[in-house]
This record gives C-alpha cells, sequence and structure tokens, in this order.
C-alpha cells in the first residue's frame, strides 16, 4: 500500500490527469514502441491508430488516481485488464519497462509542473499497482497450468477443420499440434492468436472468443472479416489465407465476462460477431439447466450476415426460445420466415417477448448496438446487477450516451 502522503499526492494530479491524460497516453505508446519495437507483437496496432487504446488507458490512470486510497472499487477494470494481460502472456518483466516509459511520458507533457515529489509519488504508486497485477496474473497462470489440457504461455494449435457461417464470419476448429488435450475453459471467454503476416513489419496479435461448449476434444473460435487493409489484416488474412493442416500459435483461454451461477431467467442479446461469447454460453446452458428459462435474442443485418441460425435453432427447446432481428433486411428477407422483427432492438419487443426486468441480461456486439441495448435495459428498468456484458476492444464508456 503506498504511503499516506503519495496517496494525497496522486489524488491531487487526478483533475491534470483528467485535463492531459490522453496527451499522456500517447507520448507513453510513443516512447514505449520507440524503446521496445518487439511489443508490437502484442498491442493491437489497429486500435493505436484509431486512438482507442490511449483513451482506455488515459481513463484507467485517471480512476487510478482518484481511487488510490480505495483500490477495491476497481476491482473489476483490474480483472479485464489482468485476464486480457494473462491471454497474451504478458510476463512480469514487461511492468518496469512500462513504468519506465510511463512516467518519462508523464513528465514531457507536464514538463516543470511534474515536480520531483510528483514524480517520486507517482513511481511508488506506479509500483504498488504492478505488484496487484503481477500478483493476480501469476494466480492465473498457475491455476491455467492446473486446468484439464492447461499451460503457461502460448501452444501450437493446427486447424482440423474451417466453416463458413455467413458471408462475413467463419469458424476455426482446433486441437493441439502435440495430440495432448485442448485446455477447459469457461463458457464466455477467449483466447489470443498471434500471427506472422508475409510483409508486414512485425507479428500480430488478436483476441477471438471461443463460441462452442467446453466439452469437446476441439476449440472453436469464429472470426468477422473486417472491411478495410488495415482494420481487418488479421481477420482478411484468416479467412483468405488460413485452411485446414494450417498451425496457429495460442494462448490459455481468458476473460471473466462468463456466466453467474443464479436460477433467474436468462437472456442473451448480440449483435453481429458478439454473437459468438453467447453461443459458447447458450451451449453450455441448455447442456447443463434443464428448466432455466432462456432467450437468445440474435440481431443481424440480414440473412446474409446472419451466423448460427441452424445451429441456434437446434439448441431451442422446451424451456429456451430464439428470436432474430434483421437491421437491415434484404428484399428477399421475409418477416416470419427469415426473421421475427425488422429494425433495431427495442423495449416494445422485449414486452412483446415477455421478457421480464428480473431476468439476467448478457450482451456483446458493436458498440453503437450495445449503447442501444444498454438503454433499452435501463429504459425497462433492469437492476445493475443483472446487466452483464462484453467489449471487443479496448473499454469504451456507454453511460455517458442517452
Amino acid at each position: 500500500m503506498a504511503s499516506k502522503k503519495t496517496i494525497e499526492i496522486v489524488k491531487s494530479t487526478a483533475p491534470v490527469l483528467e485535463e492531459h491524460g490522453e496527451a499522456i497516453t500517447k507520448v507513453f505508446y510513443r516512447l514505449l514502441f520507440e524503446n521496445h519495437p518487439e511489443l508490437k507483437d502484442v498491442f493491437n496496432m489497429v486500435n493505436q491508430k484509431k486512438g482507442t487504446q490511449q483513451k482506455a488507458l488515459a481513463n484507467a490512470i485517471f480512476q487510478y488516481a482518484v481511487h488510490i486510497d480505495k483500490l477495491e472499487m476497481l476491482g473489476s477494470s483490474i480483472e479485464t485488464i489482468a485476464q486480457k494481460h494473462a491471454s497474451l502472456s504478458i510476463p512480469k518483466q514487461a511492468y518496469p519497462i512500462v513504468g519506465e516509459n510511463l512516467l518519462a511520458a508523464i513528465k514531457e507533457v507536464l514538463g516543470d509542473a511534474a515536480t520531483v515529489e510528483i514524480m517520486n509519488a507517482w513511481e511508488e504508486a506506479y509500483g504498488d499497482l504492478a505488484a496487484v497485477f503481477v500478483k493476480r496474473e501469476e494466480d492465473i497462470y498457475s491455476s491455467n497450468e492446473k486446468i484439464t489440457g492447461g499451460f503457461r504461455g502460448t501452444k501450437e494449435f493446427i486447424v482440423i477443420d474451417k466453416i463458413e457461417e455467413s458471408s462475413v464470419i467463419t469458424s476455426l476448429y482446433l486441437k493441439r499440434k502435440d495430440g495432448t488435450p485442448v485446455p477447459k475453459f469457461i463458457p464466455g471467454q477467449y483466447i489470443a492468436l498471434t500471427m506472422d503476416i508475409p510483409n508486414t513489419r512485425h507479428r500480430h496479435t488478436r483476441n477471438y472468443s471461443l463460441s462452442n461448449s467446453n466439452d469437446k476434444d476441439y476449440l472453436r473460435i469464429s472470426i468477422k472479416k473486417e472491411e478495410g487493409k488495415t482494420d481487418g489484416i488479421v481477420s482478411n488474412y484468416i479467412h483468405s489465407n488460413i485452411d485446414v493442416g494450417d498451425v496457429l500459435t495460442m494462448g490459455m483461454p481468458a476473460g471473466e465476462f462468463v456466466l453467474k451461477e443464479k436460477e433467474k431467467p436468462l437472456v442473451f442479446i448480440s449483435g453481429g460477431i458478439g454473437v459468438t461469447p453467447l453461443m459458447s454460453m447458450f451451449n453450455e446452458v441448455v447442456k447443463k439447466k434443464e428448466n432455466q428459462e432462456i432467450i437468445f435474442i440474435q440481431c443481424a443485418l440480414n440473412s446474409d450476415t446472419h451466423a448460427f441460425s441452424n445451429e441456434i435453432k437446434a439448441l431451442t427447446n422446451r424451456v429456451s426460445k430464439s428470436v432474430v432481428v434483421y437491421s437491415s433486411p434484404l428484399q428477399t428477407d421475409a418477416l416470419g420466415v427469415n426473421c421475427d422483427y425488422m429494425g433495431f432492438l427495442t423495449i416494445d419487443m422485449l414486452k412483446d417477448l415477455k421478457v421480464g426486468r428480473e431476468s439476467d441480461f448478457y450482451f456483446c456486439g458493436p458498440t453503437p448496438f450495445m449503447k442501444n441495448v444498454l438503454n433499452t435495459l435501463k429504459d425497462l428498468n433492469v437492476d445493475q446487477e443483472n446487466i452483464n456484458y462484453e467489449f471487443f476492444g479496448p473499454m469504451e464508456e456507454l453511460d455517458s450516451v442517452n
């Protein structure tokens, strides 16, 4: 725990960090990649170009300054970051490197305002925070090694099948190259995939949700082909170049977006590729919960981009219901045939489906979709404890949009 003086100094810098945080993180990442270009193998450089990673880190630093004396307030954020780091196999040796460049960035941006006293306080505060992450991540690594099929770091997996789920989503089925069992995981978790792509300057690492139940002798990841040569460099390469027999490098499953052990009715709401972690949960809960009421609401553009239609129908049983919503239906998409609703999810749709506010809601998808879902659930007066969601990419603030 940081000293009382350090806590006071760091908290006093919160207004400055709120104003200059993004400038600091931009300088931080520039210094980090200049001094350690090998770290580009780990970071999603598309998020760097978009600026989303810089914004996310700036907010994290600001929140730490505000809550340094009450770290329990940051519990969920710390767990999210620790899980992501564990999926990427971030070693503890990386923390001093990050700290050195972060402090240098603070000094560069704030100039004379970054006094020796402030810099010393932040050095101590960062060391304490790094220790929290190192401990939690070591716990995750140690636990992973004990799981059936578990390991530390990365292993090679071979593609045993490649299935086109829609015009934009393709699934890869994977087994361990060495023949040992695939790791068990908690439905909703993801893996990190690291790839060498010809004619690029560094390796590329991306996280992909596991999209099936955890009782198979293989793992399945389902990947959306993103538009654009820059944004979709990895997904485009996978869709066009990866095939059965190819070997991929993967880390252990990680992530905290998993089902809670409750007996409440469940409502899954997916948008686009956000269907993947919910498919894993749906598979699992249908298999284990014979009497739990489940509604799976899948939102897609149209029948061309609609993935897992047959699989979801096959999972629908006497206690579960599946519903399809198309926001941009094709002329050939018929209401009541291809989909149940057209447009965007509304509170009227939920009321029509007799969805109760006491249900547990799990949702995932593109940011605009998630903002709409969150606001719709608020309009339904759903308690915060019953709302569960995951972002693909750096955390963004949903609550700011009405």
